[in-house]
């Protein structure tokens, strides 16, 4: 653990910092991030030896209640941050509720407003959920030597953005090998192969709790089938309770409460009083 100031001036525990991860290039060790969206994630990732999370901005006072040790980034491109100034007002929000780090998929400029601010800031290249209709669906970016070529400016721009790390989603693993090789940001692979400083996978992927699996991610688990099986018990329980009102077993005696039947002679007689 490494001991800082977060941005509220508190002391705080940190299991890496941004200087931490500048400093895994070419080290040969890689850590390890997945995605978290509640305190019950956090803990979860903490207590299974996971460095670094990544969130929805709006969900990082959730995660920190989770874990105050991880390193938390938040995705600020949502809940309607337009403007380089918004995003900025967004990064300084979600610092202000513990993040360590933001990330963007906006342009260069968008980077480098927040960089400017001494904002840590991560890019996000190669394939781009958001973008995909712009390649033409779901689909490795960087495959034909012109692809490659572009997407390397997009990285060597991205660094002179002021940006400290890129999140590096389905790049052909050879190319991004040659890529980390290259590029002083610190690379985050997520579906890129194992040559970054960070290999990354959603924590649904991991756990199975999806119907489907990408590709690129490995099912630890099979929490779809244990939810599955939840639900199945659940109905079954429900039924059942349902059927037992109909033929009148539930309640039986030993579900309700009773009273002495004295005292309830004596209260039937105050109502035939009255």
């Amino acid at each position: 653990m490494v001991r800082i100031l977060d941005y509220n001036g508190q002391e705080a525990e940190r299991t890496v910092t941004v200087a931490g991860i500048r400093s895994l290039k070419n080290s040969g060790t890689r850590l390890s991030q997945v995605t978290a969206g509640s305190a019950e994630e956090a803990h979860a990732a903490e207590a299974a030896g996971i460095e670094m999370v990544v969130c929805m901005a709006k969900a990082v006072t959730a995660v920190r209640q989770g874990s105050t040790k991880l390193f938390v980034t938040a995705a600020i491109d949502f809940d309607g941050a337009v403007t380089p100034d918004d995003l900025l007002g967004a990064a300084f929000e979600a610092l202000t509720n513990g993040a360590d780090a933001v990330i963007t998929a906006r342009s260069m400029e968008c980077v480098q407003r927040l960089a400017d601010d001494d904002v840590p800031v991560m890019g996000h290249l190669g394939f781009v959920p958001k973008k995909s209709t712009l390649y033409g669906g779901v689909r490795a970016v960087g495959k034909t030597a012109a692809e490659a070529q572009d997407l390397w400016a997009e990285f060597r721009q991205l660094e002179e953005a002021g940006a400290f790390a890129v999140e590096c989603e389905l790049i052909p693993a050879p190319l991004m090998a040659e890529i980390n090789r290259r590029t002083a940001l610190a690379t985050i692979s997520l579906g890129s192969g194992p040559d970054a400083d960070v290999v990354f996978l959603f924590m649904s992927d991991i756990c199975g709790e999806g119907e489907r699996k990408p590709r690129h991610a490995r099912a630890y688990a099979d929490l779809a089938g244990l939810y599955n099986r939840i639900m199945a018990e659940r109905v079954r329980a429900l039924t059942e309770f349902r059927a037992d009102i109909a033929s009148g077993s539930f309640p039986d005696d030993d579900e309700v409460s009773t009273l002495d039947e004295a005292e309830l002679q004596t209260f039937l007689a105050t109502l035939d009083e009255s």
